[in-house]
């Protein structure tokens, strides 16, 4: 077995690491995306070591020129990333300090594994920030989809089983509203993250009087962490944002089953564009919802990425551990797989066309107001729990004589209870059923136009 280049080693060992330790160790494959985020707390370093003397103008000048340099290459393709030199961190400053003699003072006061917290958090903010405007761009096409067919009823569901109306727009923004609950956590850890660690050094900080609020402030953080060791360990952040992340991946997948669900020929409630539906390689008939089917299926690995951290820092003693160079690519996968999954539940909602005559038709189904009948006889005086016994009564008559429970004749129903009137009838007007419904967060008309025009004002 060959020994790999000592490069990234310190003066402390003789020679590098066999090559096989070298790739089970490197991070560079996958820490490389942290590139733009280290050299801008590269520059933030630098001009606060100038500030307290230890770089000269013309050496923070030359430093800021020669990172500036190797952005560009990065940006073109052309710089060469190097695996015996472990990480994305070794790689910058291996090249900076090749090109430039004071490279080599630019890690005066910084250990990586302030670093890496600091590059860490820088990224993921900028992440946050954009799954933000990704998830309201789902919410402002639900709310969209809503607007264009408010008049539109259907049946509501629980057990997966026929339960009462319900506007479809009232269906839609109960998705507005989890996604709204979805933001409000992002912002949360979007909070936590937004503090910066650098100056906490490798455990203990650092002798020399660096200036860590210069540093804050010229990274645009509004906080400075206040131990250094949890400083270096803290990963609560990253699994902050993937827990926040996970429970929207759970939101997408219900929705998407939904989709799925009201797809099918049997409900043929909406119908997906082709755009975002793929075909069978046998059954040339098949329309399949195969971008809502993989929302739901990556829903398991954003949830699986969660388990992965929160089991990587169970154990591990104060403070840093390599153990943690394994937290990025859960949360790199978390951030660009959920991103990807709202972008394209929101485009497949935007062409999505809603299928008003199979809407009509299951909800015209008149079981559908049988608590509407109970809540009838309860306005006659009875207690709900002999109303709701007596419409079983009812929805079992209706079924043993083979039709549905509106075209009982009053005689019939009488029969049963002597509650009902000749005005028992007018339950079963569908449009008024759903007026009476008008309740604070109740699907009658009134209250659906008003959430409406609530979330057109929040979110356009």
């Amino acid at each position: 077995m060959k020994r790999s280049s000592p490069v990234s080693r310190s003066g402390r060992f003789a020679g590098g690491p066999h090559d096989d330790v070298a790739k089970f160790t490197q991070s560079v494959s996958f820490d490389w995306r942290l590139w733009e985020h280290d050299i801008l707390g590269s520059l933030a370093h630098a001009a606060m070591l100038k500030q307290i003397g230890i770089l000269t103008a013309a050496e923070l000048r030359a430093i800021e020129r020669g990172l500036e340099g190797i952005a560009r290459e990065i940006v073109a393709g052309k710089f060469p990333w190097r695996e015996e030199l472990e990480d994305v961190h070794m790689n910058i400053e291996a090249a900076l300090t090749e090109r430039v003699p004071a490279g080599a003072k630019l890690h005066t006061g910084r250990s990586r594994n302030d670093q890496i917290a600091l590059d860490l958090r820088l990224w993921l903010r900028e992440e946050i920030s954009l799954l933000r405007l990704d998830v309201h761009g789902l919410q402002a096409a639900l709310v969209t989809l809503a607007e264009k067919n408010s008049d539109v009823i259907i049946p509501g569901y629980t057990h997966l089983q026929r339960a009462q109306p319900v506007f479809f727009a009232h269906h839609l923004l109960a998705y507005v509203e989890m996604l709204e609950r979805d933001q409000a956590r992002l912002l949360a850890a979007y909070g936590r993250t937004n503090v910066c660690p650098l100056g906490s050094g490798a455990i203990a900080g650092s002798t020399l009087p660096l200036d860590r609020a210069l540093v804050a402030k010229l990274l645009g953080f509004p906080a400075l962490t206040q131990n250094s060791m949890d400083a270096i360990s803290d990963r609560d952040f990253v699994v902050e944002f993937c827990a926040a992340a996970a429970l929207l991946a759970v939101h997408l997948s219900r929705l998407a089953e939904d989709l799925i669900l009201w797809a099918t020929a049997e409900f043929h409630f909406v119908t997906l564009a082709d755009a975002f539906t793929t075909g069978s390689s046998l059954m040339p008939q098949k329309k399949n919802p195969d971008v809502a089917e993989l929302t739901r299926g990556k829903t398991a690995r954003v949830i699986g990425n969660l388990m992965s951290l929160l089991t990587l820092l169970k154990g591990l003693p104060m403070s840093y551990n390599r153990d943690l160079q394994e937290d990025k690519e859960p949360m790199f996968d978390t951030a660009d797989t959920v991103r990807a999954c709202v972008r394209l539940m929101a485009g497949m909602l935007q062409t999505a066309t809603v299928n008003r005559a199979a809407c009509q038709a299951a909800a015209a189904d008149p079981a559908l107001l049988a608590t509407d009948l109970a809540d009838y006889l309860v306005r006659k005086g009875l207690p709900f729990r002999q109303a709701h016994h007596l419409v079983g009564q009812v929805v079992a008559a209706a079924e043993k004589l083979g039709r549905p429970i509106s075209e009982l004749s009053l005689e019939q129903l009488r029969a049963i209870s002597p509650r009902f009137e000749k005005d028992a009838a007018a339950v079963f007007d569908l449009t008024e059923a759903m007026a009476r419904r008008d309740l604070p967060g109740a699907p009658a008309a009134r209250q659906v136009a008003g959430q409406l025009s609530r979330w057109r004002k929040i979110l356009f």
